[in-house]
């Protein structure tokens, strides 16, 4: 049963290609300071942030509001953004069935970061957050005004966690776990709501307060001992945490990304080895690897039943951002 949610009062537009100036008719004549002064409210595109208080959540809403935009951060834990252009408000749990009209009211555009990851979680868990909250999301957008999604799916919709050549957007999604599989759901429930959207695959992401593999690595790092990795010679694709905002900006102003799937990722690849390099270089450390072999690797983690980390780390998964990159997307 839908849960009962008070309907805000929104202000009435449809989403701009950029972020509306605060005082959007130039040359407008006032006898008053008052009547000089625009409402940043009314007159800035409102983009509505769904897990605000995430990773990408918490980069995300600051640098949306440099760039123009008023945000209305919802989120399921109380979070405060000191900024008179972001609004918190809560965000109802995304397992359960809700109303998200009262959220739609408040916003010009939306930008659906939350959902589950990193959660030891069943098929139908992943399936409730990730595929049925989205497509209910989706379908709220298809009865009113037409206000532009732009969806942070996953390289896991795309791929599993190895790849043996580089991934394109035309390559048939083959997910294989329940993540990548909820992902693509969402995905596919997104395209058939005949909506506008941009939908995002981004690979890994670093930087502050990152989680996942990315911490993993960094918190092997910064151990005071050597590490066994200076042979690892996989490539696979990561991703700035500033790259990643900066292609979301991309997708709710450029015309070029309508309807599209992207991935994401830096132009570069990687290699785990360079990557422990590079952050204990950042702590004017050395690198300290040891070119352990990488079948001795392979062979200890498979044997303490950690074949999955192997993968991970000793197996290619390069992603260009290629099509992103086609359309103007500048990363650093």
């Amino acid at each position: 049963m839908q849960q009962e949610t008070q309907r805000r009062k929104g202000v009435p537009g449809l989403m701009n290609s950029r972020p509306t100036p605060a005082c959007e008719e130039a040359g407008a004549q006032s006898s008053t300071a008052s009547d000089a002064q625009c409402s940043s409210d009314s007159k800035k595109t409102r983009v509505l942030v769904t897990g605000a208080d995430g990773f990408v959540g918490r980069h995300l809403v600051p640098y949306l509001v440099a760039q123009g935009y008023a945000v209305i951060a919802a989120s399921r834990a109380a979070t405060t953004f000191d900024n008179p252009n972001v609004t918190a408000v809560p965000l109802p749990d995304l397992s359960r069935l809700f109303d998200w009209q009262p959220l739609l009211d408040q916003c010009d555009t939306i930008v659906h970061l939350a959902g589950i990851a990193h959660k030891y979680a069943g098929d139908d868990f992943y399936d409730r957050v990730n595929h049925r909250a989205t497509s209910a999301l989706a379908r709220a957008i298809s009865r009113g005004a037409t206000k532009h999604l732009v969806f942070v799916s996953s390289i896991a919709a795309q791929s599993g966690s190895y790849a043996a050549h580089d991934i394109t957007e035309d390559d048939f999604p083959t997910p294989n776990n329940a993540y990548g599989r909820s992902k693509f759901a969402a995905e596919q429930a997104i395209r058939a709501a005949g909506i506008s959207f941009t939908i995002l695959r981004p690979v890994v992401i670093y930087g502050e307060g990152e989680k996942g593999n990315f911490a993993t690595v960094h918190r092997l790092s910064r151990l005071p001992i050597p590490l066994p990795f200076g042979a690892l010679s996989a490539q696979r694709s990561v991703l700035s945490i500033e790259n990643f905002i900066s292609a979301v900006a991309t997708a709710l102003t450029n015309p070029r990304a309508r309807g599209e799937t992207f991935i994401v990722s830096n132009p570069a690849p990687v290699t785990v080895a360079h990557l422990i390099a590079r952050h204990r270089a950042s702590h004017g450390r050395p690198p300290w690897l040891m070119p352990v072999p990488q079948s001795w690797i392979k062979l200890t983690l498979q044997a303490i039943g950690q074949g999955a980390i192997w993968e991970r780390i000793g197996r290619p998964l390069v992603a260009p951002p290629t099509k992103l990159l086609a359309i103007g997307w500048e990363p650093a």
